[in-house]
């Protein structure tokens, strides 16, 4: 008994090492917008530096230096609509999509899927020149429309939606069938509310994808004025003065929207990643 404690006592360290390891850099970015620019160099060699200044009136300079500089809330804007357009529709695309690969019978249906699971394995930085091509020779270049359509079919997403929907009984769908229901109604009405792992698993990765993309926009748009937080935050880091406060300042705001989310859908998301797989739900 005292040997399995002493291992779990072990196992508990290595994790709050882990865990110290990856927000270390965390709490530095946080830490460093709430103090002034002398100060992080200052404190670089002592535990300071994971502190805020000890001026709660120095807190907030750099936040408000970089909003009188910059245009943070149009860029912030802009990247919560092209997150919220692309996790609304991976959501709705690549549902349809996995529910008929899962439900509907059709010619070809193994091999379309075979193609799609290949995809899988394709990098998408190599493709990226093929996809500004289409956009372009569709007159999409520099809308808003360009930024989030690529990014809204996804092959994993669909493998996911298929592997949760196949899970769901046939028996139920022919018994809302004989009840009058069509493949519209039974998909958003049956279907869906029985796959929350997979909706939230969905969303939560196609919003952290949308909102962290960085190349894909910075190609397609040329108006700086619809530029997503991502790439505008490259601006600030190469507009003079460059300030370490005010970087840091920028990059923490561009991450409270992923804890935020991360943590308002862990529960399905964990349980959606782990039963991707499977099938199970």
């Amino acid at each position: 008994m005292k040997r399995k404690n002493v291992k779990i006592l072990f196992e508990y360290i290595f994790l709050i090492f882990l865990s110290l390891l990856f927000i270390f850099p965390l709490f530095w970015m946080i830490s460093s917008s709430l103090k002034p620019e002398a100060n992080i160099y200052q404190d670089l060699d002592s535990l300071k530096a994971l502190l805020p200044s000890l001026h709660p009136g120095d807190w907030l300079n750099a936040y408000q230096e970089l909003f009188a500089r910059f245009n943070i809330v149009r860029y912030l804007l802009n990247s919560i609509l092209y997150a919220a357009v692309v996790t609304t529709g991976s959501i709705i695309i690549n549902g349809m999509a996995g529910y008929a690969f899962s439900k509907f019978t059709f010619k070809g249906k193994h091999l379309l899927f075979s193609l799609l699971l290949a995809l899988l394995i394709i990098p998408a930085e190599t493709m990226i020149i093929t996809q500004f091509t289409i956009v372009q020779n569709l007159g999409l270049v520099d809308t808003r429309i360009a930024v989030v359509l690529p990014m809204i079919a996804n092959a994993f997403f669909i493998y996911l939606f298929r592997n949760f929907f196949t899970a769901v009984p046939n028996s139920v769908i022919e018994a809302a069938k004989i009840e009058g229901a069509g493949n519209w109604k039974i998909f958003w009405k049956i279907v869906m509310p029985m796959s929350k792992p997979a909706i939230a698993t969905v969303g939560t990765l196609s919003f952290i994808a949308s909102w962290n993309d960085y190349i894909w926009p910075l190609m397609i748009l040329t108006d700086t004025e619809k530029h997503p937080l991502q790439v505008a935050i490259t601006n600030i880091n190469s507009t003079e003065p460059v300030l370490t406060n005010q970087i840091m300042a920028v990059l923490t705001i561009s991450t409270i929207p992923l804890i935020i989310v991360y943590i308002a859908a862990q529960k399905y998301l964990l349980q959606g990643l782990g039963n991707s797989g499977s099938g199970n739900k």
